[in-house]
């Protein structure tokens, strides 16, 4: 049995985000038997870009029930079943994390329709799931509403099942239950004392020497990945040896991961080596003197204001902006309408998109989203979670760039930054630092930034 699910959410991210919108349409393997659609109070306000995008605000969630009052009721209907999303691991990371929330343990098997489509339909231009239904022929009624994609991407499954000659559907379910071996040379024990806790964890060869350098929001569980079904063969013999770093915060997981493997250029690290840089916002004045936005992949020419390794981050900065600096989300190439935004007919937005706000007023503001956040001389720490519950990170940035990092307990206050500062361990400048910051900073709150005079 099948649990088709599509969710609608408040952002991109599982971490920062909540489900708004959940739906489960179930398959027998030879046809659609039944669904079920919930709207769900996420607790906080939906933000006007995903209004635009899905239809639902605010006051569609007034009286609905939160997960937590239906996570035993959901959990019933999908136990058992295998669990069938398009991009599954977006819909299923969220739905975990609101299962974790209220101490529930969801592991089901799963499978991703835009891996099978690419397996089974190979040869398209386009795996979207708009893309894919139009060329299957497959109508899409609510778009971008749970129920309505939910219910299309159970019927481009069932085409799935009956074209699958070569049985691709029963192998991905098989592999993801292939069992862990350890390396030759890890004992049992040392595989035992690895911590489930957010760090970066070092492989070393017979001579002690690091082969591989990562990140992990869980050491134990991403070690397991490694050696779970397929794995590089020499990598796994040469491995006699795991050491970690515990961090507390996942940016300076990636911070240290990003230094560890500039300073010591670890023999399995070479596709980590550079950060992969694909997507930017770009900006251009549009006929009527307005300012625009856009997101789109990196090309030679023409410098983007802003670069990002994946499309979600560029699309989650650009939608803290919008937030931030009342920009309207037409202008900024998140909503797409011939009419004015959708945040205009809920007063967010003040009608740039419409003539009713003059350009050089709405430029400003555009203007000042994008000026440079890392200027000559500005330095600033960031306090993050620590290792422990009673500590935090302290993190210090000098035009962006990582400079220095430390633990501080959280019943000390920054009254007295400079002693603070004093007390961190300075570290070597490492360009990627940079891009890491700045895809990561629109998640920290102005209380969890504190800003520094010049050094």
């Amino acid at each position: 049995m099948y649990a088709i699910v599509d969710i609608e959410t408040t952002g991109g991210f599982s971490a920062n985000n909540r489900i708004i919108e959940i739906a489960v349409v179930f398959h027998d393997g030879q046809k659609i038997t039944g669904h079920y659609e919930r709207l769900l109070d996420p607790c906080r306000s939906v933000p006007g870009f995903i209004t635009g995008l899905t239809g639902i605000d605010s006051g569609m969630l007034e009286g609905a029930p939160t997960f937590a009052q239906v996570a035993d009721e959901l959990l019933e209907l999908l136990e058992g079943k295998i669990f069938v999303a398009h991009n599954v691991s977006f819909d299923y990371n969220f739905i975990k994390r609101e299962f974790e929330q209220v101490n529930k343990v969801f592991k089901p098997k799963r499978l991703c329709t835009v891996r099978l489509s690419r397996k089974i339909f190979p040869g398209l231009k386009s795996y979207s799931l708009g893309r894919l239904c139009e060329s299957r022929g497959i109508q899409v009624n609510d778009r971008h509403r749970a129920l309505g994609d939910a219910w299309a991407t159970a019927i481009l499954f069932g085409q799935l099942l009956q074209a699958d000659e070569l049985e691709e559907i029963s192998q991905s379910v098989k592999g993801r239950n292939k069992s862990l071996s350890l390396p030759p040379n890890i004992s049992q024990e040392q595989f035992e004392q690895l911590p489930q806790a957010t760090g970066v964890y070092y492989f070393h060869d017979k001579n002690g020497k690091v082969i591989y350098v990562g990140k992990a929001l869980n050491i134990k569980s991403r070690f397991m990945g490694h050696f779970t079904g397929k794995s590089k063969i020499n990598l796994k013999s040469e491995i006699f040896d795991v050491s970690y770093e515990l961090t507390g915060s996942e940016l300076l997981a990636l911070l240290l991961e990003a230094m560890e493997i500039k300073r010591l250029w670890p023999k399995y690290n070479r596709s980590l080596k550079v950060r992969s840089v694909s997507w930017g916002i770009y900006s251009y004045m549009d006929q009527e003197g307005y300012t625009r936005f856009q997101i789109n992949k990196i090309f030679p020419g023409v410098k983007p204001l802003m670069t990002f390794s994946h499309h979600a981050e560029a699309w989650k900065d650009l939608s803290d902006k919008i937030e931030s600096f009342d920009l309207c989300p037409k202008l900024s190439g998140i909503q797409k309408t011939p009419e004015a935004c959708y945040d205009y007919q809920f007063g967010k937005c003040k009608g740039a998109c419409c003539g009713k706000e003059s350009f050089d007023v709405y430029n400003q503001r555009a203007d000042c989203a994008f000026e440079n956040s890392f200027g000559e001389g500005e330095r600033f720490l960031i306090k993050d979670k620590g290792r422990r519950p009673e500590e935090d990170a302290v993190l210090l940035f000098e035009e962006g760039f990582l400079a220095a990092f430390g633990y501080i307990e959280t019943a000390l206050d920054f009254d007295h930054v400079q002693e603070v500062v004093a007390c961190l361990k300075p570290v070597k400048r490492v360009a990627e630092t940079r891009l890491l910051l700045q895809s990561f900073i629109s998640r920290f709150s102005a209380e969890h930034i504190i800003h520094l005079g010049p050094d």
